[in-house]
């Protein structure tokens, strides 16, 4: 299984630089997960995936991108994050 990198997203995160961040990482066959807590951290975190999956595509790889929940803890209170898991297809 690959190694999987967690990248923590914030409502100013510039999604073109995350995006190739993702691609450099999909290109080591390492396995991303992007969390985010607030609609607009979940508005970067989706762009940056979207575009990440565009740059890969000339590659002639397709990435799929799985939405899930993540309990975490922000300043001693328990918040719901949402977790973009971003895997190539084989």
């Amino acid at each position: 299984m690959s190694e999987t990198i967690l990248l923590k997203i914030k409502n100013d995160t510039d999604p073109n630089k995350t995006a190739g961040a993702i691609t450099n990482m999909i290109n080591e066959n390492k396995r991303v997960e992007l969390q985010a807590v607030g609609a607009g951290a979940v508005n970067q975190a989706l762009k940056a995936s979207i575009i990440a999956r565009t740059f890969v595509a000339s590659q002639g790889v397709n990435l799929y991108i799985i939405p899930a929940f993540a309990n975490i803890e922000i300043d001693g209170e328990n918040r719901t994050a949402i977790k973009l898991i971003i895997k190539e297809e084989f």
